[in-house]
């Protein structure tokens, strides 16, 4: 009752309740909802945001604890918080067949391990040729149409609350807040929540430094059984939001000054079940260096190429972990994120499909820093494959039950997207060893499954090779990527980085799934230089 309707108790004298509120409009519901508990209440009036701390210093660890099992065991990974010891028991149980096999059958081992290497490869090139060829045949405009704010959005703008976890963020505070302030959304229905974890010094240290305005105020998430991840930041700030509409950005995020307009108009015209709008990422660094070049491909492939496909193919979008709105409604009915999935958007979108709902992507841009440090882009990566992985074990815990959610195509969609995709990273050395049978190198596999089938594997992995560098030509042909046409064809030499965060991530996997290995944002220099678009005149 006390977040509902916004209220805590504050002094009893002589049977009378005080009650400090912020909502005093709302205070007959809230006698009426505590009925005979008390004789009588009166209200005292209080600021919106001494109502939220009172309440995060009164029941702080209960919340606490609420947010880091919001979501079913059933459908959650928290219910593998077992000893690391008895994972890696586990973990040897499945690893010690392997090694045996080996030991005893050494090129059979490896034919199998090829075989797998080459059916995942069959399943992410169809997956890609088939998204391609939708963009080829429905391909968006580059530039989206102007968008006209008062022509669309509703006479009776909804309250739209966006959460922006921060954590350990020394640098880029300021800059957030800066480009934050570009939006052009009325401030009164919008409010920008910075999450920050209760032991984060640094962010708190940082933000006693800034100046910052109205709509945008701070919560700080109470310690629990040493578990700092994102999503349960999100799901201990969601009860503090007052918004109909709920999403999500990261801490170096410079969004287009439209976006929340769009995200408005959206939802008042879509179906009902359009549960959440997915907007769509780039990086303003792409020029930083080669890694930042070829990260920008990527993100180009992946975001304007593969996931529209996807979508177009009616398949599940696995979503991305900033520029996300939801119907709030809705996501409180799916107990809002997993807080031990380290890739808890993606287990998201999964969820989503299974009930039901639908997903949309947004034509509006949020810019991003890439990662242009190579450990650091292994150690992100490395939490991204983990958590593919994690949210496949999770959904797949009853096949059958998701196949019925899914259905038979949708199914193998998400077998494709989560398993195939870490395979494809995992396997990719055996992959390589067929450009040694090209050089003439007698390769295993001709040996145990014949010269025919072993050809036919070599001209499947060059084609799918080629298929890559069509796609990410594709992906960099518009005019904002243009100029990094020519680095396309370096992106052999940067997917191996992809393998060794795949083994990290599976080893974290067996030690330490919940470990969120963080990102550090600010690295850039110029991260003021934002290729933003004209900002839309403000409504009036």
């Amino acid at each position: 009752l006390c977040l509902q309707y916004r209220a805590v108790p504050w002094l009893d004298m002589a049977g009378t309740l005080l009650v400090a509120t912020s909502r005093p409009h709302e205070f007959d519901a809230l006698r009426t909802a505590l009925g005979a508990r008390v004789q009588t209440i009166l209200p005292v009036i209080a600021e919106e945001q001494q109502i939220k701390d009172q309440i995060s210093n009164l029941y702080g660890a209960e919340l606490a604890h609420k947010a880091a099992t919001r979501v079913p065991a059933a459908v959650s990974c928290r219910t593998w918080d077992i000893s690391s010891t008895v994972r890696g028991l586990w973990a040897l149980a499945l690893v010690a067949p392997v090694l045996i096999a080996t030991v005893i059958a050494p090129l059979w081992t490896l034919t199998i391990a090829m075989l797998w290497a080459f059916m995942t490869l069959l399943a992410t090139t169809t997956l890609k040729a088939a998204a391609l060829w939708t963009q080829i045949v429905h391909k968006a405009p580059e530039a989206p149409v102007p968008f006209v704010a008062r022509r669309d959005l509703p006479y009776r703008l909804p309250m739209v609350s966006v959460l922006v976890p921060l954590l350990e963020e020394k640098e880029i505070t300021g800059a957030l807040i800066a480009r934050l302030s570009k939006l052009t959304y009325p401030k009164s229905q919008l409010e920008v929540v910075l999450v920050l974890e209760a032991g984060d010094r640094v962010t708190r240290e940082t933000l006693s430094h800034t100046e910052l305005p109205p709509w945008i105020s701070v919560i700080e998430v109470p310690e629990a059984n040493q578990l700092t991840t994102k999503p349960r930041a999100l799901n201990y700030a969601l009860d503090f939001c007052q918004g109909s509409i709920i999403g999500v950005w990261d801490a170096e995020d410079a969004p287009e000054p439209d976006q929340i307009e769009r995200v408005v108009s959206r939802f008042q015209k879509a179906p009902s079940n359009v549960a959440c709008l997915q907007g769509i990422l780039d990086y303003y660094n792409s020029d930083a260096n080669w890694l930042s070049r070829c990260f920008t491909i990527e993100y180009a492939s992946w975001w304007r190429v593969l996931l529209p496909g996807v979508a177009r193919l009616g398949l599940v979008i696995p979503l991305g972990g900033t520029t996300l709105f939801f119907r709030r409604s809705i996501l409180e009915r799916l107990c809002g994120w997993d807080a031990h999935n380290v890739t808890e958007d993606a287990d998201l979108g999964v969820r989503l499909a299974r009930q039901g709902y639908v997903t949309e992507l947004l034509p509006t841009v949020t810019y991003e820093e890439a990662n242009c440090r190579l450990w650091p882009w292994v150690r992100q990566r490395s939490r991204w494959l983990k958590g593919f992985l994690i949210t496949w074990c999770v959904h797949m815990r009853h096949p059958g039950q998701l196949k019925a959610d899914l259905g038979w195509v949708r199914f193998l969609g998400v077998q494709t997207i989560l398993l195939a995709t870490f395979s494809q990273f995992a396997c990719a050395p055996l992959l390589w060893s067929f450009w040694l049978a090209l050089a003439g190198v007698a390769h295993p596999v001709e040996l145990t499954l014949g010269t025919p089938m072993m050809w036919a594997m070599i001209v499947t992995f060059i084609l799918a090779e080629t298929l890559n560098l069509g796609l990410s030509l594709v992906a960099v042909s518009g005019k904002a990527h243009r100029h990094l046409m020519w680095w396309v064809f370096t992106m052999p030499l940067y997917f191996p980085l992809g393998a060794l965060a795949a083994f990290k991530g599976l080893y974290e996997f067996v030690v330490s799934p919940f470990f969120w290995d963080k990102t550090e944002h600010g690295v850039t220099p110029q991260t003021d230089a934002i290729p933003l678009p004209p900002a839309v005149p403000p409504l009036a």
